[in-house]
C-alpha cells in the first residue's frame, strides 16, 4: 500500500467539526444544514423560473408559485425518506436485516441519491395528480434546481470526511482520515463540481438560452443523463462502500450500476420530449 512518503504532495484534511453548533442537547450538523440549504435555495430558484413566463410554452408556467410552496414539504419528504430507504436497500440491506435499528442510525451510512431521486419522483407524481399539474413540466422545474442540493450535499460529505476517493498521487490529493498518512482523491468535491456546478450551468443555458422549458421533459432528461454520466465518471475515482466493495473486475461499483439505467432513461426522456414537440408542430 502506498504511504505518504510516495506522494509528491499531500493536502491535510481540514479539521472541520461535522457539528456546526451545539445548543444543549441539540446538535446542528453541517450535513443536515446542507440538505436544508439545498432545498430552500432550490425552492427560491424554482420560484424565479415560474415567475419568468417567457421561459414557458405559450407564456404559461405549468405550476404556480403557491403550488411550489406547497410542494416544498412533499419534496423534503421524498428526498429524506427515499434517500434513507434507498441507502438501506442498495448499500446496507444485510446489516439492517440483521439489526433493524440500524435503519435509524444515519451515522452508519447516510443517504443514497438514487433513492432520493425515486422518492422525489413518487412525491412529484402524487402531487401532480392531486393538483392536476402537467407531470413532465413539474419534472423539469424540479430537475432544474436539483444540482444546487447536490452541490451542498457533496461539500457536506467532504466536511464529514466520508465517501472519499481512491488512493492518489495527484497534487490535490487529500489525507483521509487525518493522521493516516494516505492521500486520496477528494471525490466528494469532484462530484460537487460535476453534479452541482457544471450540471447547474448546463441546465441554466438550456433553460435561458435554448428555452428548454418550452419542451416538456427536455430539462428533466438532460438532468438525468447529465447526472448519470457525471456519477459514472467520478466512480472511477471514488472508493466503493466498504460493505459492498467492487462488484466486478476491480472497477465496477454499485454507483455505476445504478447510474447506467439512469443514463438510458435520461436519453429516452430527451428523445421523447423532442418527438412530442415535433408532433405538436
Amino acid at each position: 500500500m502506498e504511504t505518504i512518503a510516495t506522494f509528491l504532495a499531500i493536502l491535510p484534511f481540514p479539521q472541520i467539526d461535522p457539528v456546526l453548533l451545539t445548543i444543549g442537547p441539540l446538535q446542528i450538523h453541517w450535513y443536515g444544514l446542507a440538505y436544508v440549504a439545498g432545498i430552500l435555495i432550490g425552492w427560491q430558484y424554482a420560484r424565479r423560473l415560474v415567475r419568468n413566463t417567457s421561459l414557458w410554452k405559450n407564456g404559461e408556467p405549468a405550476i404556480t408559485e403557491a403550488q411550489l410552496d406547497d410542494f416544498l414539504l412533499w419534496a423534503a419528504a421524498g428526498i429524506v425518506g427515499g434517500g434513507r430507504i434507498g441507502y438501506i436497500l442498495f448499500y446496507d440491506l444485510p446489516s439492517v436485516l440483521a439489526n433493524p435499528l440500524r435503519a435509524l442510525e444515519i451515522w452508519n451510512g447516510g443517504m443514497s441519491f438514487h433513492g432520493g431521486l425515486i422518492g422525489t419522483m413518487i412525491a412529484m407524481i402524487l402531487f401532480a395528480r392531486r393538483h392536476k399539474i402537467a407531470i413532465w413540466s413539474l419534472f423539469d422545474a424540479v430537475s432544474a434546481v436539483v444540482p444546487i442540493g447536490l452541490f451542498f450535499g457533496r461539500v457536506a460529505n467532504f466536511i464529514n470526511g466520508e465517501l472519499w476517493g481512491r488512493l492518489s498521487s495527484m497534487p490535490w490529493a487529500v489525507e483521509f482520515p487525518p493522521g493516516s498518512g494516505l492521500a486520496y482523491h477528494p471525490s466528494q468535491l469532484y462530484e460537487a463540481i460535476l453534479e452541482g456546478i457544471v450540471l447547474l450551468i448546463v441546465l441554466a443555458i438550456m433553460i435561458y438560452d435554448r428555452k428548454a422549458l418550452k419542451t416538456p421533459g427536455l430539462v428533466c432528461g438532460i438532468f438525468v443523463l447529465g447526472y448519470a454520466i457525471s456519477r459514472i465518471i467520478v466512480e472511477f475515482f471514488r472508493q466503493p462502500d466498504a460493505q459492498i466493495g467492487y462488484l466486478a473486475g476491480g472497477w465496477l461499483t454499485m454507483g455505476m450500476v445504478l447510474s447506467t439505467p439512469m443514463a438510458l432513461a435520461g436519453l429516452w426522456a430527451i428523445l421523447r420530449a423532442r418527438r412530442a414537440a415535433a408532433n405538436a408542430g
